[in-house]
C-alpha cells in the first residue's frame, strides 16, 4: 500500500514538473491545482450553505449600482479576451481543423499563453454572479446548473493553461468570451431598471446561444480523433465531454425555465377564457330569470318561461300565441 501511494505521489510530481508547460509554472495559481480546487470548493460552500444562512434573517441588499458596474466590467473584460483570441490566433492564422500548441517563447506564443491565463482568472471573477444572488436573496437563481457551471470551470481551465495554453483547445475560450459579451450586456441592461427591462425579450435566446456554443465545441474537439493532429487527444476528450455535460445541463434548464413557463402562460390564458365564458353564461341566466315581457306575456322575477312561440297557421290577423310558464 505504501509503495502504491509513493508511486502516485511520484507520478503526480512528474506530471506537474516534467509534462506541464514550463512557461506558466511560476504564474499565479499555476504551480499546483490545489489552491484552485480549494477556491472552487469554498465558493460552493459559501453560495449553497454559508451565504444563505447569513442572509436568512436579513433584508436583501440593493445592489443596483454595483451590478451596473460589475456587468460593465465583465463586458469590457470579455471583449478584451475575445479580441486577444481573435487577433492572437483564431482570426489570424489558426486552423479550425488542427492547431497544435506553440510551446515556444516567441512574443506571439507568449501572448496566447497569457491570454489563456487571463481567461482562467476571469472564471474567478464570475463567482460574483452567484455572490450577488445570495446578497439579494435570489435563491431560486442559484440553480444546480449555475453552481456546477461556475464551480467546475476554473478547475477545468486550470488544466488547460497548465498543459496546453494555446492551440486547438482555445476555440472554447474564443466562443465563450463572445457569448459572455452578449450575456453580460443583457445583465447590464437589465440592471438599469424596469424602463429598460421591458425591451429585453431575448433572454431565452442567450441560453440557445450557449447550447449552440457547446455543440460547436464538441464537434471541434472530437474531430481530432479522426485525423492526424499533433495535439493531445486526452484534452480533446476532456473538452468534448465538458461540452456534452454542459449542453444537457443548459438544455434541462431551458426546458424548465421557458417551456414550462410557456405552458403556464397558455394555461392562464385558457383559464381566463373559461372564466369569461362562465361570467357570460351567468349574466345570460340572470337576464332570463329577471322580470321580462316575452311575446306579450309578462314574466315575474323568479319565473322561468320554458317556451314561447307564435302559431303561423292562425287565421287572419288574430295570431294565437301559446306560452308555457312555470313558477318557481
Amino acid at each position: 500500500m505504501a509503495s502504491y501511494v509513493s508511486g502516485l505521489i511520484e507520478g503526480y510530481h512528474d506530471l506537474m514538473d516534467n509534462k506541464s508547460d514550463q512557461r506558466v509554472k511560476d504564474w499565479f495559481l499555476m504551480s499546483s491545482p490545489f489552491p484552485t480546487l480549494a477556491i472552487c470548493l469554498t465558493y460552493v460552500y459559501c453560495v449553497k450553505v454559508l451565504g444563505p444562512r447569513i442572509m436568512a434573517n436579513r433584508k436583501p441588499f440593493d445592489l443596483r449600482n454595483v451590478l451596473i458596474a460589475y456587468n460593465a466590467f465583465q463586458v469590457i473584460f470579455s471583449s478584451w479576451l475575445f479580441y486577444e483570441a481573435c487577433d492572437g490566433g483564431w482570426l489570424n492564422g489558426y486552423s479550425l481543423r488542427c492547431e497544435p500548441v506553440d510551446y515556444s517563447t516567441t512574443p506571439e506564443a507568449m501572448r496566447v499563453a497569457s491570454g489563456c491565463w487571463w481567461y482562467f482568472i476571469s472564471k474567478f471573477t464570475e463567482f460574483f454572479d452567484t455572490i450577488f444572488f445570495v446578497l439579494r436573496k435570489k435563491d431560486k437563481h442559484i440553480s444546480k446548473l449555475h453552481v456546477i457551471h461556475h464551480g467546475i470551470m476554473p478547475m477545468s481551465v486550470w488544466f488547460g493553461v497548465k498543459f496546453t495554453p494555446g492551440g486547438h483547445s482555445t476555440f472554447f475560450g474564443f466562443l465563450n468570451t463572445f457569448v459572455h459579451i452578449v450575456m453580460y450586456s443583457y445583465y447590464l441592461l437589465a440592471a438599469l431598471g424596469p424602463q429598460v427591462q421591458k425591451y429585453l425579450w431575448w433572454k431565452k435566446y442567450i441560453t440557445v446561444l450557449q447550447m449552440v456554443q457547446f455543440v460547436l465545441v464538441f464537434v471541434h474537439a472530437f474531430q481530432l480523433f479522426f485525423i492526424d493532429c499533433d495535439y493531445p487527444k486526452a484534452f480533446c476528450g476532456w473538452i468534448g465531454m465538458h461540452a456534452v455535460m454542459f449542453y444537457f445541463l443548459f438544455s434541462d434548464y431551458y426546458k424548465q425555465e421557458y417551456n414550462k413557463k410557456e405552458a403556464r402562460r397558455k394555461a392562464a390564458e385558457e383559464k381566463k377564457l373559461s372564466d369569461a365564458a362562465a361570467i357570460k353564461a351567468a349574466d345570460a341566466a340572470a337576464k332570463l330569470t329577471a322580470g321580462t315581457t316575452a311575446n306579450g306575456l309578462y314574466q315575474d322575477p323568479g319565473k322561468l318561461m320554458q317556451a314561447s312561440y307564435v302559431d303561423p297557421n292562425a287565421p287572419g290577423d288574430a295570431l294565437r300565441q301559446r306560452a308555457f310558464v312555470t313558477t318557481s
